[in-house]
């Protein structure tokens, strides 16, 4: 038997070395790009079955198909997304101005007649007495965690319309390009997965997708339906800077916050000025658009992937703090993967290779 030959341990070291520079100094070329990367390849994977059936009703033509993709998604996407950042900004000031003076501000006491609402009726006037109750600067107190937390966060982001600007025009073009050459994309990256993983390459590439079309399908079109119909209830009842407060509950709906505070933010201005029928009706529309997301949201992200609720509710959450908006993506596809695998790993025999021939549990439900 031949002697083992000894690795070249200081060769290992200068390729591993040289690996990682290269791999440094392509992420920092692409550093102005990546935010535009990012964000559309979680549009074309959440998108592109929709694509697909876009192209099939241009008659298989895929330039016609990407050009009207595009089209929707300015008018879906983008429009919406600069109109909400785009008045926040303008509105800033005033925004920041409210929210200095709730320290001084004391909510009066609830009316005889809230405890007449049928069902709710008690549990709000309970609620707007502990408020009122609270006085000066209780109102802030009560609403501390939220609103610091918010306003600082919407304001610093939405006070950047011009760099928005610059990475959505990024983003359309690179859409355009993965539109067109998606196929060779999807081929290039699983291929890539199958190196690094034997395994579970491929299907943990299909198990990230699965997520990105979840959260998009989940999260974006809850936030979206919700900001919307809220904005149409402020409208219709007549609460002054409607516009603002469905570019706020926008961005609340997609920070898993909730259009909570602008609607009641409407309800409160309608009662204290005695429109008392607006107010009720805009408090009734009120919950059931808060109650949306409870019946929605589940329904849409099963959809996409069978992931338990709290795994990408939590991915969401941590994503956006981490990562900012692009982290609503981001957070549930790294949880998601992270987690599956883990299962499969703990779950499939020790040292099982591909060759051996025996199955190894599926990572992503065939059902779904």
């Amino acid at each position: 038997m031949k002697p083992q030959a000894t690795p070249d341990i200081a060769r290992i070291l200068f390729i591993v070395a040289i690996l990682c520079a290269l791999t440094t100094g392509t992420l920092y070329v692409m550093r102005p790009f990546l935010p535009g990367l990012i964000w559309a390849t979680t549009i074309v994977v959440a998108t592109w079955p929709a694509m697909l059936a876009v192209q099939r009703r241009c008659g298989n033509r895929r330039w016609l198909a990407t050009l009207v993709m595009l089209l929707i998604l300015l008018v879906v996407i983008v429009l919406p997304l600069y109109e909400a950042i785009s008045t926040l900004a303008a509105h800033g000031g005033e925004i920041m101005d409210v929210i200095r003076k709730l320290p001084d501000y004391a909510l009066p006491p609830p009316p005889a007649w809230v405890h007449d609402i049928p069902a709710v009726g008690s549990r709000i006037a309970a609620k707007w007495q502990e408020f009122s109750d609270a006085g000066p600067g209780g109102l802030l107190a009560q609403l501390e965690p939220y609103v610091s937390i918010a306003a600082h966060w919407l304001i610093g982001h939405a006070a950047s319309v011009g760099v928005f600007v610059i990475h959505m025009f990024i983003t359309v073009i690179i859409t355009g390009i993965l539109y067109v050459q998606g196929e060779h994309a999807a081929h290039y990256v699983m291929r890539f997965a199958s190196r690094i993983a034997p395994v579970y390459g491929e299907e943990a590439v299909q198990l990230a997708g699965a997520s990105i079309r979840a959260v998009a399908l989940g999260i974006v079109v809850t936030a979206i339906l919700q900001s919307a119909l809220g904005g149409i209830g402020l409208a219709v009842a007549g609460v002054p800077g409607a516009g603002v407060l469905t570019a706020l509950m926008l961005m609340l709906c997609l920070a898993q916050i909730g259009p909570t505070l602008p609607l009641l933010g409407g309800i409160v201005f309608l009662f204290m000025h005695d429109a008392r029928v607006a107010g009720i009706l805009l408090a009734v529309w009120s919950l059931m658009v808060v109650m949306l997301d409870n019946f929605v949201r589940p329904v849409l992200i099963r959809r996409g992937v069978n992931l338990s609720m709290l795994l990408i509710l939590s991915g969401v959450l941590g994503g956006m703090f981490a990562f900012g908006i692009v982290g609503l993506f981001i957070g549930p596809v790294i949880l998601a993967v992270s987690s599956t695998l883990l299962s499969a790993w703990i779950k499939s025999p020790a040292g099982q290779a591909r060759a051996t021939a025996e199955p190894h549990p599926p990572l992503v439900d065939p059902d779904v």
